[in-house]
């Protein structure tokens, strides 16, 4: 079983840590710092008054990652204070999340160029450049940390004056584009928030047009949404609306609250207390509960959000167990404990992972399946740096479809398909793993809670728009395309901007020219953004079967792997 540490809640640590041992980067935070300290001491703020001062900016950038202050526009010190208000505000827990929201304005500028490559004549020069020149002088400030140039792009292309001259020729002016508003959030950091503000956000009718995440080094977020779609331009009544939905999201999570009052006994005041055993659905024909006594724990394999994942033994065999952290306790984290152990314990498929039992006594709370020797799929990508010749691609995709088959046949809908997931066995055996966050589809055949990772995620899943299999086919999809080119999706992205292209500009990954152009057809039509339009895994475990036989070199490739170990030891030895 594999445990991924959530990407969205520690991408920014890591970028900060790489940045820590980069001297340039450091001198650039502290260029930035020295520019923002000095327009806030000049521009005579409240704050750059009291003593100290200085010390606590400084603490300011120093909480969070060094891209902060490299994307940061020195120009909107202002914007920085802001920051540094709301995540002190976020730390009182009745506040959170802290939120503030303002007008701002994203100016067109065409791929870099200036108006004077837009402009075919000096006239046409004149005109342009007074009008860019006024929207430039708008009067909403930017972004606070400027624009991507797709956005302005976008902005240019949308919002352009068109003429034409006395000899009909087409000209475009740009004019002073319409304002945007930018909302920003500081709460606790926790796995799912940019799930949660994402839906929060689309609840009230608004679209994402850029987003920034921060973690700070003491556990809290900052959290930059430049969005769309609200009408007015006054911030008072959109506050209003996120505070609304805002105390709709908390209502709605405290009455799914488990009721535990009548299970345990009374605990002290701000303590939150939980059932003394998780009551997991049975039909009482299993005996899975296991003893933690008779489970010899070795060593750690892989961390994550909720727990870490260890190699151990039970009963003399081999296992994963998949430990959750006391501290991480919560009642959401005991809704996916359960709901995982509920379906593992129902399903007997070759190519998914073998449940063995589970601890659900806390604070012992573990998941134990068999052991995956050969680890994750992504691994042998992204750290081992291997590759898959096309026989070898498509077994490797036959045995997913396989288990994501029988899945779906037994209606349960996976919602986190991705090569983090998918693990090989001694006998270099593909099986689906990881079902925290999969479940039972329900009898109107579609689902609305989002879930799953950006990167690999269906845009209707993206949107909280109800979603049915068809979303598994996406993930998969995506997986394929990253067997095929070894590549991370949408590297050059941060998760929620690919989320950000894939829903509102139809992103996908390139596909290399020299693919196989069946493989290439499969993977156009598993991403389709229609999910009525995506094959079903029946139809494509039947695609992948017959170009399984039409690949000429399979036979010499399989013998050639079957006389070496094996094609994935083959692959190994390749890279050592």
């Amino acid at each position: 079983m594999a445990i991924e540490e959530d990407v969205e809640s520690c991408g920014s640590r890591a970028v900060d840590s790489f940045s820590q041992t980069n001297p340039r980067h450091q001198r650039q935070k502290l260029e930035v710092f020295n520019e923002v300290l000095r327009r806030i001491q000049e521009s005579n703020f409240e704050e750059a008054n009291l003593p100290g001062f200085d010390d606590q900016l400084w603490l300011h950038f120093n909480r969070l990652p060094a891209r902060y202050a490299l994307d940061v526009n020195v120009e909107r010190a202002e914007d920085v204070l802001t920051h540094k208000r709301l995540l002190e505000f976020a730390e009182d827990p009745a506040n959170q999340p802290a939120f503030e929201v303002r007008l701002v304005q994203v100016y067109p500028v065409s791929n870099g160029k200036s108006t004077d490559s837009l402009c075919s004549d000096d006239s046409m020069k004149e005109d342009a450049q007074s009008s860019y020149f006024t929207s430039k002088q708008g009067i909403h400030a930017p972004p606070t940390f400027g624009s991507s140039p797709n956005l302005e792009a976008l902005a240019f292309q949308s919002h352009r004056y068109h003429t034409t001259d006395e000899n009909g020729t087409l000209i475009a002016y740009p004019i002073i584009t319409p304002p945007m508003h930018e909302i920003t959030f500081s709460t606790v950091d926790r796995p799912k928030l940019l799930s949660q503000l994402t839906s929060l956000l689309a609840e009230i009718g608004l679209n994402i047009q850029e987003a920034h995440a921060f973690s700070t080094v003491d556990g809290y977020s900052l959290d930059v949404f430049v969005v769309d779609g609200w009408p007015h331009e006054e911030t008072e009544e959109l506050r209003n609306a996120v505070e609304k939905e805002i105390l709709k999201a908390k209502e709605q999570y405290y009455t799914k609250q488990p009721s535990v009052s009548a299970v345990c006994k009374p605990e002290k005041p701000g303590i939150e207390s939980f059932p003394e055993c998780i009551q997991i659905p049975t039909d009482g024909t299993d005996v899975w509960e296991i003893d933690p006594n008779q489970l010899e724990i070795g060593n750690k394999v892989a961390s994550g959000s909720y727990g870490d994942l260890y190699k151990g033994t039970y009963c003399s065999q081999e296992v994963a167990v998949k430990v959750f952290k006391p501290e991480r306790v919560s009642a959401e984290m005991l809704r996916e404990f359960s709901q995982e152990v509920y379906i593992m314990r129902k399903i007997r498929h070759k190519n998914v992972v073998q449940f063995i039992g589970a601890c659900t006594r806390p604070p012992h709370l573990c998941i134990v399946t068999e052991f995956m020797a050969k680890g994750s799929i992504y691994e042998f990508l992204h750290k081992q740096k291997g590759v898959f010749k096309l026989p070898s691609l498509i077994k490797v995709a036959i045995d997913l479809s396989k288990g994501m088959n029988y899945l779906h046949q037994n209606n349960i809908i996976h919602r986190d398909l991705k090569t983090a997931n998918l693990l090989m066995d001694e006998n270099e055996v593909v099986k689906v793993a990881d079902f925290g966050v999969a479940r039972v589809q329900i009898q109107s055949g579609v689902m609305t809670a989002e879930t799953g990772t950006y990167r690999w995620m269906a845009p209707e899943v993206i949107e909280h728009k109800p979603y049915d299999q068809k979303a598994d086919v996406f993930s998969f999809g995506i997986v394929l395309w990253e067997l095929l080119t070894g590549e991370l999706p949408y590297s050059y992205l941060t998760p929620l901007q690919a989320a950000v292209g894939v829903v509102q500009k139809g992103l996908r990954p390139t596909i290399p020219k020299h693919s196989h152009p069946k493989v290439a057809e499969l993977l156009e039509r598993c991403w389709r953004q229609d999910p009525s339009q995506r094959p079903s895994f029946s139809e494509i475990l039947d695609n992948l079967q017959h170009m399984a036989k039409e690949v000429t070199d399979e036979r010499e490739d399989c013998c050639r792997d079957k006389s070496s170990g094996g094609f994935f030891s083959t692959l190994i030895r390749g890279h050592h």
